[in-house]
């Protein structure tokens, strides 16, 4: 791996509500390195996006406020940036792809003029260099009959072609980074394949970072290096892909890697992590986890986990670590 491009320290986010305070993400950290892809994963609310958000600087203030942290981007701390120096990375030294490609496409511009955009404002191409770039991109993102194509609005594609050409937008300028924010939401089987496959390539060709933000463990297992899982605004295991999957570290990803539908568990009822996650506006002391894992005691009521060091490459904020482990030998 080559020197980090990404390095999010200790973030915090809260949005201010009429029903309170919701604490979205709490001291979240990790990295990301050229050429390598972090999976985020973990349920609705558990602060994924939000993160993605606040790394992108397109967080909606108010309400959501960044209250504490760092987010350094090639040893530039994002945070202390004006405006305009963010706008002037955002696009063209760090991208991001958005689950729903319907509503993040404009209806009323071609998709020509969406892709072309980007070489306009960025590169200062002429209108007509721009859009013979953006048949370019179409065909690299394997959109049949793009140069007959490249005229047709967003409504006039399906989701996977819509999806392709929020990919072909995100790395039209070959930006360092890319975030993918559930890039496979509504598709089917076979085309969340293929667009894996897509984001695997490119990531490959170009060699740049990718974030992959997810709640579907099956999504990631072939195309990510490590993972990090979180929970209630905070991460609960980081650990390289294959080490996760043969050995978690935490209940919590022990429960969702056992939701995964099996062959062999044919004709038994599919397993589920019992309750809820908790409410943002009042996550339980101690470990947030607690209420829902078959693992808590007195202390986990009490005392909130750190992330301990499992191994030079995996951390667990698990009191009970070791017990998680070794019920995933046995």
């Amino acid at each position: 791996m080559s020197d980090t491009l990404l390095e999010v320290r200790d973030l915090r986010v809260e949005f201010r509500t009429r029903d309170g305070v919701a604490k979205a993400v709490n001291g979240v950290s990790y990295a990301v390195d050229a050429g390598e892809t972090l999976a985020v994963l973990g349920e609705s609310g558990s602060g994924k996006s939000v993160t993605a958000q606040a790394v992108m600087g397109i967080l909606d203030t108010p309400p959501a406020r960044i209250t504490g942290g760092e987010i350094l981007f090639k040893g530039r701390d994002l945070l202390t940036l004006k405006e305009e120096a963010r706008r002037r990375i955002r696009g063209a030294e760090m991208a991001m792809v958005f689950q729903d490609a319907l509503s993040a496409l404009n209806p009323v511009l071609t998709v020509g003029d969406q892709l072309g955009e980007m070489f306009v404002v960025h590169r200062g191409m002429s209108k007509r260099d721009a859009r013979a770039k953006a048949v370019e991109l179409m065909d690299r993102v394997r959109i049949p009959a793009a140069r007959e194509r490249v005229g047709q609005y967003p409504h006039q594609f399906s989701g996977g072609m819509r999806q392709r050409i929020m990919i072909a937008m995100a790395m039209a300028l070959e930006p360092a980074l890319i975030i993918a924010d559930e890039p496979t939401t509504a598709l089917d089987v076979t085309v969340q394949a293929q667009i894996m496959e897509l984001l695997a390539e490119l990531r490959r060709d170009l060699g740049m970072g990718l974030i992959l933000i997810t709640h579907d463990l099956g999504v990631v297992a072939d195309v990510a290096d490590r993972i990090a899982v979180m929970y209630a605004g905070r991460i609960v295991e980081t650990a390289p892909v294959h080490d996760l999957y043969k050995e978690p570290a935490h209940p919590y990803t022990a429960g969702l890697l056992d939701s995964i539908p099996r062959l062999t568990h044919k004709g038994r009822e599919l397993y589920a992590i019992k309750g809820m996650p908790p409410s943002l506006l009042d996550i339980p002391p101690g470990c947030p986890f607690h209420p829902r894992c078959p693992r808590a005691r007195d202390v986990c009521r009490i005392d909130e986990p750190p992330l301990h060091e499992v191994s030079d490459e995996r951390g667990s904020a698990c009191h009970f670590w070791k017990e998680t482990l070794h019920a995933a030998d046995s």
